[in-house]
């Protein structure tokens, strides 16, 4: 059966005979090791596959649809270090440590094979896998340990963790023609953009002549009925890729929209 064991900061996954998608909202870097399976991330128009032993970085601020596949007859497990902003500013007071350009980073980074890395990661497994006590001051040293070894691999990283600004505006019609599947409240696709929410619900009015949240429902069922219709996708298997929460919410939305139920179509 699909598994999370959680800590403050650090995420144990594990999934049995059984592929698992969703979708999150990537509020802190994250660095993780993917012990065995694979992984599928889709950030914007970008995909990235991770493997059995990949060592892998998340930049913060990002929406990111996933699918996990455990390997044949086998176990999807991976570890994740959420490097939060306070033990990052804490890190960046402490030594001095401060980003000196802002740069275009990938939105994800694969890491090449390091012994520091598997060594870090052997240490904390223990822990994890047989549901041992890992109190807040343990986790809070492993977490400022997985930015110290991040910054001995890769020095170039400090421009990245140690960046504390928040997103600037961008082009609010692009970024919203390309996101608007992603199941998030408009306050997020607000800070997303580099907008308050009164800011953001003003300018999207003025692009699309409609109210937010009105145009990303009509996107979405948009997308359903085509995927239905012309593709011959169930609704059973529609809601979710389009951005709807439940089936039920779906199937009434889509009946108002329609007039018929997405089964009947």
């Amino acid at each position: 059966m699909p598994s999370e064991l959680k800590r403050p900061n650090i995420l144990y996954s594990c999934y049995s005979h059984k592929s698992s998608e969703g979708e999150q909202f990537i509020a802190d870097h994250v660095f993780g090791y993917l012990i065995s399976g694979t992984s599928e991330n889709q950030i914007g128009e970008e995909k990235y596959i991770f493997n059995s032993g990949d060592f892998r970085f998340f930049r913060r601020n990002q929406l990111t649809k996933y699918t996990k596949f455990p390997p044949k007859d086998g176990v999807y497990k991976s570890i994740t270090i959420v490097l939060d902003q306070e033990t990052l500013r804490s890190i960046s007071e402490e030594y001095s440590l401060v980003a000196q350009q802002q740069v275009k980073a990938p939105k994800a980074i694969l890491f090449e094979p390091n012994r520091l890395f598997q060594n870090y990661f052997d240490s904390i497994s223990p822990y994890l896998e047989n549901n041992n006590e890992f109190n807040s001051m343990l986790t809070n040293l492993k977490v400022r340990e997985a930015a110290m070894i991040l910054l001995q691999i890769n020095p170039g990283l400090s421009n990245i963790l140690f960046d504390f600004s928040e997103p600037g505006k961008i082009d609010l019609e692009a970024y919203m023609n390309k996101h608007y599947k992603f199941n998030v409240d408009i306050a997020r696709f607000a800070y997303l953009t580099g907008r308050s929410l009164a800011t953001f619900k003003r300018d999207f009015n003025k692009i699309f002549n409609v109210a937010p949240n009105r145009w990303i429902q009509e996107k979405r069922l948009e997308d359903a009925y085509y995927l239905i219709k012309e593709k011959g996708w169930k609704s059973t298997e529609v809601y979710l890729e389009v951005g709807f929460k439940d089936l039920s919410h779906f199937s009434f939305a889509f009946k108002k929209a329609y007039g018929i139920a997405p089964s009947k179509l």
